[in-house]
């Protein structure tokens, strides 16, 4: 006997409870193809379908049924189901990076709400638009490669629009004692102002999250807690309370075996222990790092823990080891197409070969190089001169078979084939600097040999017709292919042009046209579908609020531009506006941790 479609449905829901969403997936689908005629079943099916996608990361597919969830809650006019499904659309926009298109949706799911006087979906709707506008800024702000508190306008107008949102949520949850909602507030609200440099305001909102995460248990929220703790006394400059926080991270990350999380504390260690000039603690940490990134393959950590451990060796002064470690980076960096890191593993590499006195021998291969190409160079700049028969069977064993290149003279004009027929025979007898031809005759002479200037006046000539043959061809040729029209059918052949243009765009028009199922799974309730196809085509009824999102997709320029190649995944490594301060902390400190070569040392004078 087969399953209904309710069984299917309740089966579906219980897996994704327990978290598995895929196989809820098949029970979900499998219950959309049984069909019902219970819309409130249907409505809840597409939902869970879309939440099950959104979990498997699947977010086109969630977009679909989440669409399919607003189309048949404007239907039937479900109002707060419109709103639910508003609201999951914007979230699913938002992971896409139509932030534009999300701000809509999110903005319709508080507007219903507010309608409805349902505060818990009004904060829902708040929370929503504030994780809407952070995620537009952070992913503007990544652009521009600014430190936090470094934004330009555009990025900070985003953060402060989301610190509205957020703090208008929080005042919400707290009226309505939800604490775990004041728990999330408080950790975005710390976020936020973190990238806006509110560094001590960061730290209140993100203390005040540790201390709910506590009271739920909730180790990975304490776990983020604490590493964002520590990154924000990083650039206060409070490196030993940093160092703090990031250990117990450490700790957190041990407890729930979150082996990459593992790592990027770690590495957060090293860089504050570098910081604090603790290279000892720095090199233990960033060794752990490391190794873990070798376990789990991420090359792009490796290539971070060997360049920090590069830095910790050369301030210890153990070159050979910061050398080793050098050249792994650029290797590494090289491999996975990091030019930054490339660059900056080349600069080490160079000061640590001029350190250890490797260079010198460098230095040499590099200046026969240059002669050996400078030799080719020279080569190249000569020409060869025609032979005649008489020099072929060896009549001129002693003449050079290479001449320079004479001076090109640019403002002389062009003569024609006949012209220089006619100056052949008085060039060549009359100037005794001119030509090479009478240059070679001369040398030729001068030697008891006399040179035969008649075939090379007959190849001359040779040579001349067969280029005038050449142009007036090619000017017959681009004579055949102009094309004239006639004044008389100029507007005709006007009108046929226009009608095939025509023709082709709306065949490829209609060629482009989706034909789009209108809700799976529905079965009967005929005035459902009705009032689907009212507006003909299988319009969806929600056209005014589609149509916004066309104009503001149509808006999006950089929609159609192409993208630059994804980054390669880096699960070892924290985000990446923490490693850009240590990268550039470190920078200024380089001159510091140089030494300089002994033949560069100044010699010491003995005092008398």
């Amino acid at each position: 006997m087969e399953a209904s479609c309710m069984e299917l449905a309740l089966e579906g829901e219980r897996l994704c409870k327990t978290g598995n969403c895929r196989e809820a997936v098949r029970y979900l689908e499998a219950a959309v193809r049984v069909g019902t005629d219970d819309l409130q079943t249907l409505s809840a099916i597409y939902s869970q379908l879309g939440n099950a996608y959104f979990y498997l990361q699947d977010y086109l597919k969630a977009l679909t049924y989440h669409k399919h969830d607003l189309t048949l809650a404007r239907s039937i006019e479900d109002r707060l189901g419109e709103a639910k499904a508003s609201g999951n659309i914007g979230n699913t926009l938002k992971v896409l990076g139509k932030y534009d298109e999300a701000i809509l949706c999110c903005q319709k799911h508080l507007e219903i709400s507010k309608e409805l006087r349902d505060t818990v979906g009004e904060a829902r709707a708040l929370y929503n638009l504030g994780n809407v506008y952070h995620a537009k800024g952070k992913s503007a702000g990544k652009a521009g490669h600014q430190e936090p508190g470094d934004f330009p306008e555009t990025v900070t107008s985003c953060l402060k629009q989301a610190i509205v949102y957020y703090e208008t949520n929080l005042q919400i949850v707290r009226e309505l004692n939800d604490r775990a909602a004041q728990g999330r507030a408080c950790g975005n609200l710390g976020n936020t102002h973190y990238l806006l440099g509110n560094f001590d305001l960061a730290i209140k909102y993100h203390e005040e999250r540790l201390s709910i995460a506590k009271e739920f248990g909730d180790k990975p929220a304490e776990r983020r807690a604490y590493s964002n703790l520590g990154n924000s006394h990083v650039f206060l400059g409070d490196f030993g309370a940093a160092a703090e926080y990031y250990k117990k991270t450490l700790d957190v990350a041990r407890q729930l075996r979150d082996v990459a999380m593992e790592a990027q504390a770690c590495y957060s260690l090293g860089n504050t222990y570098t910081l604090m000039r603790e290279y000892e603690a720095a090199i233990e940490y960033h060794v752990k790092h490391l190794k873990i990134a070798q376990q789990l393959q991420d090359r792009v950590g490796e290539g971070r823990a060997c360049w920090s451990l590069g830095n910790a060796h050369a301030a210890l002064a153990h070159h050979e080891k910061a050398l080793h470690y050098a050249t792994l980076h650029f290797q590494i960096s090289r491999e996975v197409g990091d030019r930054t890191g490339e660059v900056t593993a080349q600069m080490n590499l160079v000061d640590l070969q001029t350190v250890l006195g490797l260079s010198k021998k460098g230095q040499d291969e590099d200046r026969q190089g240059r002669d050996a190409r400078s030799r080719r160079k020279s080569m190249e700049n000569l020409e060869f001169m025609s032979l005649t028969p008489e020099k072929q069977n060896g009549a001129t064993a002693h003449q050079p078979l290479v001449k320079p290149l004479k001076p090109v003279n640019k403002n002389k004009k062009k003569t024609s084939s006949k012209e220089k027929l006619s100056r052949k025979g008085s060039d060549t007898s009359s100037d005794s600097g001119g030509s090479a031809n009478s240059a070679g005759s001369n040398r030729a002479t001068s030697n008891g040999v006399k040179l035969d200037t008649s075939q090379l006046d007959e190849d001359d000539q040779v040579q001349n017709d067969f280029f005038d043959a050449i142009s007036r061809f090619q000017e017959k040729r681009i004579n055949d292919q102009r094309v004239s029209f006639g004044s008389d059918d100029m507007d005709a052949n006007k009108e046929d042009l226009l009608d095939k243009i025509a023709n082709f765009q709306g065949k490829r028009l209609n060629e482009q046209r989706a034909n789009v199922e209108l809700l799976p799974g529905l079965r009967g309730h005929r005035e459902v579908v009705d009032r689907l196809l009212a507006s003909g085509d299988g319009a969806v009824p929600d056209d005014d609020f589609f149509e916004m999102l066309m104009r503001c997709q149509g808006a999006r320029m950089e929609d159609q531009r192409s993208s630059f190649p994804a980054s390669r995944p880096a699960p070892t490594v924290p985000d990446e506006d923490f490693f850009g301060l240590i990268q550039r902390i470190q920078s200024r400190r380089i001159e510091e941790q140089r030494t300089d070569a002994p033949w560069e040392r100044p010699a010491k004078t003995r005092e008398v």
